[in-house]
């Protein structure tokens, strides 16, 4: 008969090779369940890494739904800004010719704000429209819904770009864009471009109807005068930063681009620049926005 000891003895053994047992079949303790169903799902999306955004290619078109206009693509690039190569009707205030990067991709406004895009911001913020000028071109309403609006000011033109989900352009994104990759003080024959004097009878004409630049830009020359973020300094260009310049922290006066129906062609290049009081209205100044690349 087995003595105590050996029976406490055979009890003991048995419970370790029990406990042993036991602990075998455990899994060890940082293994998790395996993950099914939605917990899966969450799970790898959780451990995947977000992908960038596609980048659009250059003259990409998109529309704004605020303000119903097409948007097009503008990519980063470094171009030389200021009088172009072999133009002799420069003024000083547009040299020295200097080269500028642009860092950034951004939307521009394939074409001029126009009266049914600004209505629809005027409807949308309570704001009247702004007064009709009289004769040139204009007659006696806003009934033709695609000509470009005029007669607003700078920070009318802002507050729109900003309604819109964007802003104005600074000069160097202006000129950047509106010169489509030419290098030339216009990007094609004058007349086939663009609305200047010669050729407008007095008055802007519906957008788009020139041929584009190499952006898919429309009337980036002539038609109306655009307004652009930047203070005015005649000798900015002298000290400007060679990435994304934003022009001069502070000024008297804004500066518009690009010459207009009213003017002759010798003003209706590229690197022409106009300064102007921010609070004037005038029948030729008009506006295009921009939208950061982060824009939906």
């Amino acid at each position: 008969m087995p003595s105590c000891k050996s029976k406490f003895g055979l009890f003991t053994l048995a419970f370790l090779l029990g406990s042993a047992s036991v602990r075998a079949q455990l899994p060890p303790e940082t293994t998790q369940p395996p993950a099914t169903g939605e917990d899966s799902t969450i799970r790898a999306t959780l451990a995947e890494p977000q992908q960038p955004a596609p980048t659009p290619a250059a003259g990409t078109v998109r529309e704004n739904p605020k303000d119903g206009l097409k948007y097009v693509w503008i990519p980063p690039g470094t171009f030389m800004m200021g009088c172009s190569p072999g133009d002799n009707e420069c003024f000083d205030r547009e040299k020295p010719s200097h080269q500028v990067t642009i860092t950034k991709g951004f939307w521009m406004g394939q074409t001029e704000v126009t009266v049914g895009a600004y209505q629809r911001f005027a409807a949308a913020t309570s704001q009247e429209m702004p007064q009709v000028p009289p004769g040139l071109g204009f007659k006696v309403s806003w009934a033709n819904q695609n000509i470009p609006v005029v007669t607003v000011n700078w920070d009318e033109a802002q507050a729109y770009c900003q309604w819109a989900g964007g802003r104005l352009p600074t000069e160097a994104e202006w000129e950047y864009a509106a010169r489509g990759g030419s290098t030339q003080s216009r990007y094609g024959d004058l007349d086939k471009i663009a609305w200047y004097y010669k050729n407008s009878g007095g008055g802007a004409h519906e957008v788009a109807q020139k041929q584009a630049n190499g952006f898919a830009l429309y009337d980036t020359l002539g038609n109306v005068s655009e307004w652009v973020n930047d203070w005015y300094d005649p000798n900015y260009y002298r000290s400007s930063p060679s990435s994304d310049p934003a022009g001069p922290a502070t000024g008297r006066l804004r500066v518009v681009r690009g010459g207009s129906w009213y003017v002759g062609a010798g003003l209706v290049r590229v690197s022409f620049r106009v300064r102007v009081d921010p609070a004037e209205w005038v029948n030729l100044y008009g506006l295009r926005c921009v939208e950061e690349a982060s824009a939906p």
